[in-house]
């Protein structure tokens, strides 16, 4: 399973031949509801094709739902570690994705250089698929 963050979503969205691996591995991924919100928050639902796409995206396995305490408290640690580290995280939303992804031991597909920070100091497998 791959947990497939809305940097990813948002390319595919406006050119679904960016990422070409993505029609392969789509029965691999999986999302969750930071995830989903990013993601759904930026559609036009007056598009066909949006509705189309949210329909998609919510028949996915969706992770750690309900998100329990347990997630938050560590993804504020992942921010707090950054910070202790010298690394700036952007988004606190970003530190939540992440730890979803470490708490399921999933690879994390992103176009964000938060994911690659984090990696840099926890165990989190961020894998960038950035355009060629």
């Amino acid at each position: 399973m791959i947990l497939v963050d809305t940097s990813i979503w948002v390319d595919f969205i406006r050119n679904p031949a960016s990422i070409p691996e993505m029609r392969d591995t789509f029965p691999s991924f999986v999302t969750c509801g930071p995830v989903i919100q990013e993601v759904l928050q930026g559609l036009d639902m007056h598009q066909p094709a949006s509705v189309l796409f949210r329909e998609s995206l919510l028949a996915l396995t969706r992770l750690s739902d309900p998100l329990p305490v347990e997630t938050f408290l560590n993804a504020a640690e992942i921010f707090r570690q950054g910070r202790r580290r010298g690394y700036t995280i952007r988004s606190g939303v970003d530190c939540l994705i992440a730890a979803i992804a470490i708490e399921n031991n999933l690879e994390l597909w992103h176009r964000d250089r938060d994911f690659s920070t984090i990696a840099h100091y926890t165990p989190l497998r961020a894998v960038s698929r950035y355009l060629a």
